[in-house]
């Protein structure tokens, strides 16, 4: 038996390939069949089924593209209320491969519809587990991303009660060495308190999982439901997306316009640069977007901007410009991009750069805005009399910042108030705004030590 985990950094997400005898079954495929295919041919297996483990809201699923591609077979709880060809995958539902079976075991608390998959091998032993979003290295499913999303949707308090019984009834009870193999590593946003390992076992879990801990249901909903990270824009589109099944992904990201770099941009479409910050600081469009090309841009893409709006897609270049159209299709919004071009010759609109000095010895000259995260803004003020404002929330929020002063805005290592930076000076004119940029610990202490 082959288990073999493919791993996309930029979506921490994890997927599966299991090969017995020639068979191949993949588990929470990524948006890109391909790698599965070629493992498959590499190992001279057939692709013969993919299972899904719920509906999921952060990235998108190629597993109707690998049915029409090879005839797999999609498995998936009768929950899901799947729009696609499928066979239900329920507790004690069964797929044979070759000599090993693959059990389903509903575990809902991520969502209603979330299920595991216990592999049992040719001596009938339980050897592994794909847990998908139920069960981290370290953590647990979140529990309030169905609350106005899928088939199914339940309250988190509800859905944190659920996952209470799933991990106590039917995923701690089995062997302690039985593997276990997430759909998520950390930086993913389905938890919030993931190791840095990517695979685990029961028994691991269980001595050092907070969430398997002795505790009472009660205690249990109130730690799950506290402290979860923010929730990206994208999330629930993608969970009827997936519940429907996309597009195969060469024929979709084929169809995205691609346009001169000068070709006049209708008046009103978002505009995305994906170019480094110094380069976008020195001539961009005006009221453009800096979402940096990076290790999250899809998540930053999907937090920044909704599922429902149109933008332009401005790149460095032609092969990053592929990579990040790529990048978009991986939360499903290649369709969002009206048109794909690289900077215009006409970007002459400028950010200031911060007189650091002046900012040193005048801070109360400035209007601070903190556009971290709510745990990190919790955890403590870098500038005590800063406007909190996380980038997810800012462009909600703008009408709240004062435009009586200079506007200063910082992140914790830069690319956040890159973004927000960009933002706030596309609607407000009347005062210069300044990304703090990579400087914000310096400057931080320094005003630290001018207020003690």
């Amino acid at each position: 038996m082959i288990i073999h985990q493919f791993y996309d950094k930029g979506l921490a997400h994890g997927s599966y390939a299991v090969i017995r005898l020639g068979k191949m079954v993949v588990i929470d495929p990524a948006r890109d069949p391909q790698p599965y295919y070629d493992f498959a041919a590499f190992n001279n297996a057939g692709i013969v089924g993919v299972i899904e483990t719920h509906p999921h809201a952060d990235f998108v699923s190629s597993h109707l593209e690998i049915h029409l591609t090879t005839g797999a077979t999609i498995y998936a709880s009768k929950l899901l209320g799947a729009e696609y060809p499928h066979e239900s995958f329920d507790d004690g539902d069964v797929i044979q491969l070759a000599d090993i079976k693959l059990k389903a075991i509903n575990t809902p608390g991520h969502s209603p519809d979330s299920i595991c998959v216990l592999v049992l091998d040719e001596d009938g032993n339980d050897k592994a587990i794909f847990t998908g979003d139920t069960l981290f290295v370290g953590d647990v499913g979140r529990p309030d991303l169905r609350e106005n999303a899928g088939n199914i949707t339940a309250e988190k308090e509800e859905l944190a009660r659920q996952m209470y019984h799933s991990t106590r009834e039917k995923l701690m009870t089995l062997p302690h060495n039985v593997v276990v193999y997430p759909a998520h590593g950390p930086g993913s946003l389905c938890g919030k308190s993931m190791s840095p390992d990517l695979q685990s076992t029961i028994g691991r879990e269980l001595r050092e999982n907070y969430a398997l801990q002795l505790m009472n249901e009660f205690t249990f909903v109130e730690t799950l439901t506290s402290d979860q990270p923010f929730m990206p824009k994208y999330f629930g589109y993608d969970v009827e997306l997936n519940k429907k099944g996309a597009e195969p992904l060469a024929k979709s990201v084929a169809s995205v316009p691609r346009i001169s770099r000068n070709t006049p941009l209708q008046n009103g479409v978002l505009i995305v640069d994906t170019r480094p910050r110094q380069e976008f600081k020195k001539g961009h469009v005006k009221c453009a977007m800096n979402i940096q090309d990076g290790d999250k841009f899809e998540t930053w893409l999907g937090s920044i901007v909704g599922p429902d709006e149109p933008f332009y897609l401005i790149a460095a270049n032609n092969d990053s410009m592929d990579i990040l159209i790529k990048k978009a299709a991986k939360i499903g919004y290649e369709k969002n991009i009206k048109a794909a071009l690289l900077a215009p010759n006409n970007g002459t609109e400028k950010l200031p750069e911060i007189d650091e000095t002046d900012y040193k010895f005048h801070p109360d000259h400035y209007t601070i805005v903190d556009v971290r995260n709510w745990g990190e803004i919790n955890d403590g003020k870098i500038f005590a009399h800063a406007i909190t404002m996380p980038l997810p929330e800012l462009r909600e929020r703008l009408s709240e910042i004062p435009a009586d002063k200079p506007i200063v805005v910082h992140c914790a290592a830069g690319y956040r108030s890159a973004a927000a930076t960009s933002i706030i000076a596309g609607k407000i004119k009347t005062v210069p705004v300044y990304d703090l940029g990579e400087a914000v610990i310096e400057v931080g202490s320094r005003n630290a030590e001018i207020g003690s």
